[in-house]
């Protein structure tokens, strides 16, 4: 069995695996997750049937089944057409980014903060909002730019796991020595 250090450092050791793969091939990593997004709204209608012949009331059927369907449809879309699915959620994000940005920029000022919050508010809005055109003016790009930012955090996350499992081995040495000295 694994311990907990081991566990660890298994784990961040794949992590940085995937964030190099995903900065080495950021096409391969798009193209991943839509299959995944695909295998999920598959699962997902699978699962909606079952819950509609679970049911004892007729409501729920047909609404569960609309459900179901709705999800075939999404994933018979994302295995068809990746490259359309892979720039509709980068589309997606675009709208996001621009409606979170706007909604900062916003309650930056009636809020009553402090001028340095609000300064932090507006900023971290106009960034929000600049994301937003970049995705909508180069969804292509803003796809990629997706897939290297999750491999560049997986790098990071994966390094820091691996430093933390060390740290952790290291601790359970130091405190296993200390406890036989003393016995």
């Amino acid at each position: 069995m694994l311990s907990s250090s081991d566990a660890l450092l298994c784990r961040s050791l794949l992590t940085v695996a995937v964030g190099v793969v995903a900065e080495a091939w950021p096409g391969i990593t798009i193209g991943a997750f839509v299959a995944l997004f695909a295998v999920y709204a598959f699962m997902g209608a699978a699962l909606d049937i079952a819950r509609a012949f679970s049911s004892g009331r007729l409501g729920p059927v047909h609404g569960r089944l609309m459900l179901a369907l709705l999800s075939v449809v999404a994933g018979a879309v994302a295995s068809a057409w990746p490259a359309i699915t892979a720039l509709a959620v980068t589309m997606w994000l675009g709208a996001w980014a621009l409606g979170t940005g706007a909604m900062e920029i916003a309650l930056a000022f009636p809020r009553g903060e402090l001028p340095g919050e609000r300064v932090l508010f507006v900023l971290t809005g106009l960034m929000s909002v600049a994301l937003a055109f970049v995705f909508f003016a180069q969804p292509d790009m803003g796809a990629v730019s997706l897939a290297t930012t999750f491999g560049l955090f997986c790098i990071f996350h994966g390094t820091a796991g691996t430093v933390a499992s060390l740290q952790e081995r290291s601790l359970v040495n130091d405190i296993g020595g200390a406890q036989s000295a003393r016995s």
